[in-house]
């Protein structure tokens, strides 16, 4: 089973992300992550047969992808998350 590399440019990429994508691999792959240069270098090497090279390089991508789409949602709704648990702390304080 041969290894897959990926580099990510660290001023443009989360390590969060590349973290939560490897986190969501186990089973299929394990990944190292390291920072070279001002690059991640992902190095992940696939724990079952029939997942490998391009295909594990792909799925990996799309995780990526996904973690990054997660951390823009999560950073653009944060301010609307926060009224809502304040509101709902501020209702159940009102019931004392």
């Amino acid at each position: 089973m041969s290894e897959v590399v990926i580099e990510f440019s660290a001023s443009t990429q989360s390590l969060g992300a590349l973290q939560e994508a490897a986190y969501r691999l186990i089973g299929q792959a394990a990944c190292h992550i390291g920072e070279t240069d001002g690059q991640y270098v992902c190095r992940l090497s696939p724990s079952q047969r029939h997942f490998q090279g391009d295909e594990l390089r792909a799925h990996f991508l799309n995780l990526v992808t996904d973690e990054n789409l997660r951390e823009k949602v999560r950073h653009e709704t944060e301010r609307l998350r926060d009224v809502i648990v304040a509101l709902a702390f501020g209702s159940l304080a009102e019931q004392d």
